[in-house]
């Protein structure tokens, strides 16, 4: 949502948004075919669509001059061993990480070259590698080949993890169910702010040099797991527990709890990215070339996670720098023997 904001934003352009859970849309008293949403002088519709439906497909992009796909899925829903009634059967829960990220990439690149639209700038992921042990960046790794070979002109994008609003970083490490980790929390990455990918997308919009170019969009420091979750318990004044659990156990439960379960919990894939640190494509661009330049996470902390604090902590102002220089100073020693 935050990518779609800011392109929506640009002064005079009309903007379609795909929507695969109509339902959820209208649970807020909107009809997604008759969303309409005026933001500076823009035009915002959501229009409904099935990634099998090819001809739902076509409908969203036929009138349009650039697509963005920014479709996909960071863990398998898709259920073939598990049997369910036919009521749930399309509930949505039936996609697996090829069905989005290479197949799905497929039909919407398909559509955008027969209609011959002028742009496709395709949202891939950090570490997008045809030989990775994860099967989320093999796919994701497939899903920029089938596209590039479908529509060379294709744009690439491939950001880093992102914080923001509604996260899958800050506050799942803020949040008290974040409990299991298989690799002490060592994975290291470059943590990207989501405005920042907005805008790189709204850059790539009016600029036409950035066809058939590859970005890897990522932040301006490395971080470790472990090192983002301490600046997070310093931030909301709690110490939340995070226990390591060896991958020969955690991989199978995990597995196991995504099958069973209908909410989000973790996927055996997600455990193998525990232990992939983000590697940087020397060749592709970055935001350099788009004339950006990256927050960093920690001047954001205070501004998503205060809603985490305690009453008590809940109005204190963020750390001073010269707060944080005096803390340096000091050596903090836990007697846990």
């Amino acid at each position: 949502m935050y990518c779609c904001g800011t392109i929506s934003r640009r002064d005079g352009k009309e903007t379609f948004e795909g929507d695969r859970r109509p339902g959820k849309s209208r649970l807020h008293g909107n009809l997604p075919s008759q969303i309409h949403e005026r933001v500076h002088r823009t035009e915002r519709y959501v229009k409904e669509y099935d990634l099998r439906n090819t001809a739902s497909l076509e409908e969203s992009v036929r009138h349009s001059d650039v697509v963005y796909n920014l479709v996909g899925r960071d863990y398998p829903t898709k259920y073939s061993q598990l049997k369910f009634p036919a009521k749930y059967a399309d509930s949505g829960r039936n996609f697996s990480l090829e069905d989005v990220h290479v197949e799905g990439a497929e039909r919407i690149a398909e559509a955008v070259a027969k209609y011959d639209i002028d742009r496709l700038i395709h949202v891939s992921s950090y570490n997008a590698n045809k030989n990775s042990p994860s099967e989320f960046f093999r796919t994701k790794a497939r899903g920029e080949e089938v596209v590039r070979n479908i529509f060379p002109e294709t744009t690439v994008v491939r950001p880093a993890p992102v914080f923001g609003f509604e996260d899958r970083l800050l506050h799942r490490l803020a949040g008290v169910t974040n409990l299991f980790t298989a690799n002490h929390m060592q994975e290291r990455f470059w943590p990207v702010h989501a405005i920042d990918v907005g805008t790189a997308l709204s850059v790539m919009l009016e600029d036409d040099n950035t066809a058939s170019e590859t970005y890897e969009l990522f932040g301006p420091t490395n971080y470790s797991m472990a090192e983002i979750a301490e600046l997070v318990d310093k931030e909301i004044y709690k110490r939340r527990r995070h226990v390591n659990v060896p991958k020969a156990v955690l991989q199978p439960t995990a597995k196991l709890l995504n099958q069973l379960l209908w909410w989000k919990t973790t996927s055996a894939d997600e455990v193998e990215r525990e232990f992939l640190d983000q590697k940087i494509d020397p060749n592709a661009k970055t935001f350099v070339d788009l004339g950006i330049t990256p927050g960093e996470l920690k001047n954001f902390t205070f501004h998503y996670l205060q809603g985490y604090r305690s009453s008590a902590f809940y109005d204190l102002p963020p750390a001073t720098e010269r707060e944080k220089r005096e803390e340096k100073k000091y050596l903090h020693v836990i007697d846990d023997q």
